[in-house]
């Protein structure tokens, strides 16, 4: 017998399914949010999802500089729809598929001949609500490529600490956001050797949140590259989805996708990335080519409610396969970068 989800995640699909239905009769209309995705001459990861948004949300474009001065609450206006259809259309002939309960697309698809390089894909919802999705094919022959942390690694948030994740997400202006110094620099001078090489961001931080990412990587000259983030709330094991679980499926899942690319993991101290890299560089050496380790100042340690570790500390276990490097900016993780890669 198949055993029932988790009662938060009852509660929350039976409250989206009343949302969902008094928001069609007040007149708000299907919208698909596309997210950047990736893939192979074999296969295309398409990520997207399907929300309902008000008519005055529908078509309205507004300036870079109005975005900026925008509140992140505003990131979280729509609701998904749960197991809506939408036609992904790669190559000549649309695939018809279905979101999962909290409105999201994560599919694979063959691929019908896009060469390696960036192009756009249609997913368009069965109303005829459509948005063209990027993705990246990485060639076959590409060895190279970056895993990268977004909060506190190249974007300077505090997210460790819930109250202040909810204050940066919900209540801080994009223009308040702050890069970390020098990673953008240290993204472009990796890239300058493998032009062709994917960049991955693998965070915790919510899917809404993917608009303000995106604007600011432009922003800041950080590359573009693929978001793997996740959806806060209930699932159907329990309450909330774990943070360490996301990133270690996410890095298993570009093991198997990726098979060819060994790659250069980026992330902080703040919380557990250096655990989880250590860990998958065990686990899959031949996947992991370096592992860079942004410093948290002493600062950011305390608001993160994390104590900072000591790199000195003779205890402390480092796998053999693949060398990791600490500073506390990109400039700094270049340097050392440069005498292993």
């Amino acid at each position: 017998m198949k055993s029932r989800p988790f009662f938060a995640a009852r509660v929350e699909d039976r409250i989206n399914a009343m949302t969902t239905k008094l928001l069609s009769r007040r007149g708000w209309q299907q919208a698909v949010v596309g997210y950047t995705g990736f893939g192979t001459p074999e296969q295309v990861r398409v990520l997207a999802r399907i929300v309902l948004k008000p008519p005055s949300e529908l078509g309205i474009v507004r300036a870079a500089t109005e975005l900026m001065h925008q509140r992140g609450w505003r990131n979280f206006i729509s609701t998904p729809l749960p197991e809506g259809e939408a036609w992904i259309t790669v190559g000549e002939e649309p695939l018809l598929v279905s979101a999962d309960r909290g409105g999201y697309i994560d599919v694979r698809v063959k691929n019908p001949g896009l060469a390696p390089g960036w192009h756009t894909i249609e997913v368009a919802t069965t109303t005829g609500a459509s948005t063209g999705v990027e993705v990246q094919i990485i060639d076959s022959d590409e060895t190279f490529g970056i895993v990268s942390d977004i909060d506190d690694t190249i974007l300077s948030t505090w997210l460790p600490r819930p109250l202040l994740a909810a204050w940066n997400s919900l209540f801080l202006t994009e223009q308040a956001r702050q890069a970390v110094p020098g990673m953008a620099r240290l993204y472009q001078q990796l890239l300058a050797d493998h032009p062709g090489a994917p960049v991955i961001y693998v965070s915790t931080g919510a899917w809404n949140t993917y608009p303000m990412v995106q604007r600011f990587l432009a922003r800041h000259g950080v590359p573009k590259g693929a978001l793997l983030l996740t959806d806060w709330g209930p699932t159907n094991t329990g309450w909330f989805r774990k943070g360490p679980d996301h990133k270690r499926t996410c890095l298993r899942e570009l093991a198997r996708d990726l098979p060819n690319i060994s790659w250069v993991l980026v992330g902080d101290d703040g919380q557990h990335d250096p655990d989880l890299y250590g860990e998958f560089a065990t686990l899959q050496p031949e996947h992991v080519r370096a592992r860079a380790i942004r410093q948290l100042s002493r600062g950011e340690h305390v608001l993160a409610g994390t104590i900072q570790f000591d790199q000195t500390d003779p205890e402390r276990w480092v796998p053999e396969a693949a060398p990791e490097v600490r500073a506390p900016d990109g400039d700094g993780l270049a340097d050392k970068l440069r005498t292993i890669l």
